[in-house]
């Protein structure tokens, strides 16, 4: 059996916790044979607790760059030596690129939602909009969406309404968009909220595996057929949520794409080469039905 790893192979990973259902070792190693480049991508599971030391010790190993995912987004952009302009904005990082032990942060989740998005432009563009969440994610959903798509009005829904107020707080003193309305994660309240936004975007956890069944609404008449509702949990790919979205006609965009896209700007950031997206992509959904 041939060793296809050597002394010179560079290492990049992903850190989170939990991150049994991440598939960008999948994605990053596909990519890495399709280009032929001695690279390999490893997960590591690393509870918030030991990110600080979890960074150390990537810098010791000489670990080329890595993805950052849930709980880290936010809190590991204080061991940064540098950030880019878009992952400062946000206050959340999802790509480090170690370069002789500094470590530059990035937020390719931007290029994600952006390049799934793009189709719908002009659909999008300055109608109102619902975004579910107000973490990590939810920063770069608001951030791509007041960039490049203009809504006329940002719903800000989340749990905890008081989470919401900070996000638009911080939003306008960023970017000085004003259009924010802040609703509580109470479903049977958000029904005229979701049916008259053009687009809805689930930036939560909710509905990922291993709780599946879970959805941010149940309510089937919250929907409509010009709708597009996007899901950014991407396993399961068909979420509750879109299941729910897709039997009332409205356009389900599943997590896959963005998750492919981003990894793509994340790839490019480390070996300077681009990700054959397509055939990853293709690769990705064969594994996922097998």
């Amino acid at each position: 059996m041939k060793n296809s790893y050597h002394l010179n192979t560079k290492l990049t990973g992903l850190l989170g916790h939990p991150i049994k259902h991440t598939f960008s070792p999948l994605i990053h190693n596909v990519a890495f044979q399709l280009k032929q480049l001695d690279y390999i991508f490893l997960p590591f599971d690393v509870p918030s607790s030991n990110l600080k030391a979890a960074l150390k010790g990537m810098i010791a190993l000489g670990i080329k760059g890595f993805n950052i995912t849930i709980p880290h987004k936010e809190n590991i952009t204080q061991f940064m030596n540098n950030v880019s302009e878009e992952a400062s904005i946000i206050g959340a990082v999802n790509t480090v690129v170690n370069d002789m032990g500094k470590l530059t942060g990035y937020n390719t989740d931007v290029n994600g939602i952006y390049e799934t998005l793009l189709p719908f432009k002009d659909d999008i563009t300055g109608n109102e909009i619902s975004v579910v969440g107000a973490g990590g994610a939810a920063r770069a959903v608001i951030y791509t969406l007041i960039r490049y798509f203009k809504p006329s009005v940002i719903y800000l829904i989340n749990r905890t309404e008081q989470r919401a107020e900070t996000l638009k707080n911080y939003f306008y003193d960023k970017m000085k968009y004003d259009s924010f309305k802040t609703r509580e994660l109470f479903p049977p309240d958000l029904i005229d909220v979701f049916k008259n936004s053009k687009l809805i975007v689930n930036a939560t956890s909710v509905g990922m595996f291993p709780d599946s069944d879970d959805a941010i609404t149940n309510l089937n008449n919250s929907f409509t057929k010009d709708q597009i509702v996007f899901d950014l949990v991407y396993n399961p790919p068909q979420t509750q949520l879109l299941k729910a979205a897709a039997a009332e006609g409205a356009i389900a965009l599943d997590g896959l794409k963005m998750l492919v896209y981003q990894a793509a700007k994340s790839f490019e950031l480390w070996t300077g080469e681009e990700m054959p997206v397509e055939q990853v992509y293709k690769a990705l959904q064969l594994y996922i039905k097998e």
